[in-house]
């Protein structure tokens, strides 16, 4: 068995396990967005989001670039906007599921 990919696979997903790190990465699939943005959008204390994106950026997933004196950070491939539609069709089944079986409960607790 290859550990050492499997384990690659598993710090990956970790790197993911952020909410304004996934937060950081739907609004980067509108495009290129400077960090000023992505303050106003996620309204997160500056040096919480600057930690957030330092992971995104060392792991690869995302790309920053300096126009002038602002930063403007983008999704390094589609990929990862793939894998972020995948995982919303997921959730939204997942929560589909979830919500008829609390419909069944409180049709069978009346």
């Amino acid at each position: 068995m290859p550990v050492a990919l499997y384990q690659a696979k598993a710090e990956f997903f970790r790197m993911l396990g952020h909410p304004v790190r996934i937060r950081v990465l739907e609004l980067l699939q509108a495009g290129p967005t400077p960090v000023r943005d992505l303050l106003a959008a996620l309204e997160v204390e500056p040096s919480s989001l600057s930690q957030q994106l330092a992971v995104l950026r060392r792991s690869g997933i995302v790309t920053a670039t300096r126009e002038g004196s602002t930063v403007v950070y983008a999704l390094a491939g589609g990929d990862v906007a793939d894998l972020l539609r995948s995982a919303r069709r997921i959730l939204t089944g997942l929560l589909a599921d979830q919500n008829q079986l609390l419909a069944e409960l409180r049709a069978t607790a009346e």
